[in-house]
């Protein structure tokens, strides 16, 4: 099959809509269940790649979630430690490592994954697939699925559930084409290989960098290279947990994305993970709870209405200096940029979400004063000479 009809393009109105292959030879992968739609492809071909790349540079299996073109999260299979397992709803739970990868991916930024599309670099197992029936989503790609896993799947969305299986050896052409306005636009396809050897140029005093945070930077900057840039990427232990992509400028990218990783982080304070949840209360219902006891005041939290609709009793307030208090706590994040870092309040405002290693093109007329920052703070710094811009 070189070609694969499409309900419509991006929007309804967008007819007719297909992929197919412009020299005529097969599409690398097959449709096993559902319709996927236009954006589905989208977010399907590039989560892909996301995840193939993370499992070739790290040698463990990795996972993705994908919502319009930019990932929300994305992780590599290490275990769950108690707390995780509890904030991503699995603790009783079978957890292969390919399942752990998927748990961190779609457990880092809830809100942002609710109707995502997953991509698995290996074959889906049992227990990866009952992780995902538990979950809302569009549709998983993956170059394989294991006869009862895609039975499970198929199960989904009653029957619809969208399944794609890619062909893991299939390699693009090395020239890429796409039309704007009616003008065809062509480029070399962005095939630079990240690994270690990337964030040797460290510029920083300090120059100590462990294998976990050069694992994490990696881990970081494969997922910027999936990313609507601007886009920068907080990273701890082997997942994602902020990701802040499309942004016009550099340093409101640096906070939303460190917003998405203090979120990740106060979800394990001790008062969040006691709160007094109604029985039967919907995970969606759930997570959006949680947002707002997080980032509202307590007064926002505690007054009437929602304490009563999700809580059984009125939770207690949850103080800035409470907040503050618990991030003030974690350390040793690592944060990449798909670009470089033009003035020093990217990493003022990186540190306050506890980064501590820092892999950046490079290059800005303030690279001093950029390094300087991370000295006084006592940050560690690669200049990647490497721009990552995804669009």
């Amino acid at each position: 099959m070189n070609e694969f009809a499409l309900k419509y393009g991006c929007n309804p109105n967008q007819k007719p809509a297909r992929i197919f292959m412009a020299n005529g030879s097969g599409l690398p992968l097959e449709v096993l269940n559902g319709r996927p739609g236009y954006i589905n492809f989208m977010d399907a071909l590039n989560s892909w790649q996301l995840v193939r790349e993370l499992k070739e540079a790290l040698g463990l299996p990795a996972a993705a979630s994908f919502k319009h073109v930019s990932p929300a999260g994305a992780a590599v299979g290490l275990p769950l430690p108690d707390v995780l397992k509890k904030i991503y709803f699995v603790e009783d739970k079978e957890l292969t490592p390919l399942a752990c990868a998927y748990a961190r991916a779609r457990g880092a930024d809830r809100m942002s994954s609710f109707g995502d599309w997953i991509a698995l670099s290996d074959t889906c197992d049992v227990a990866t697939a009952k992780l995902i029936a538990a979950e809302v989503s569009d549709g998983v790609i993956a170059p394989g699925y294991e006869p009862d896993a895609f039975e499970i799947l198929c199960k989904k969305k009653k029957g619809a559930y969208n399944v794609i299986k890619i062909d893991p050896d299939y390699v693009p052409e090395k020239l890429e084409h796409k039309q704007v306005f009616g003008i065809t636009f062509e480029q070399g396809r962005n095939d630079v290989k990240i690994d270690e050897n990337l964030i040797s140029n460290i510029v920083t005093k300090d120059k100590s960098m462990p294998e976990s945070a050069k694992r994490d930077l990696i881990l970081s900057l494969i997922t910027l290279k999936y990313t609507q840039s601007n886009s920068v990427c907080y990273v701890k232990d082997g997942q994602a947990i902020g990701v802040g992509a499309g942004q016009q400028s550099r340093v409101h990218c640096t906070r939303l994305a460190g917003d998405k990783a203090d979120n990740w982080s106060l979800r394990q304070h001790p008062k969040v993970l006691s709160l007094p949840f109604k029985e039967g209360l919907g995970r969606a219902d759930r997570d959006n709870a949680i947002d707002v006891y997080i980032s509202r005041t307590p007064e926002d939290v505690t007054g009437e209405g929602l304490w009563q609709r999700v809580f059984k009793e009125r939770p207690e307030p949850f103080t800035e200096a409470e907040k503050r208090a618990w991030l003030d706590k974690v350390t040793d994040v690592s944060l990449g940029s798909d670009a470089f870092f033009p003035f020093g309040d990217n990493v003022e405002r990186a540190y306050k979400s506890g980064v501590k290693y820092i892999a950046q093109a490079g290059g800005s007329v303030r690279d001093d004063l950029v390094i300087e920052t991370c000295d006084r703070l006592g940050m560690v710094m690669a200049f990647t000479g490497l721009r990552l811009f995804h669009h």
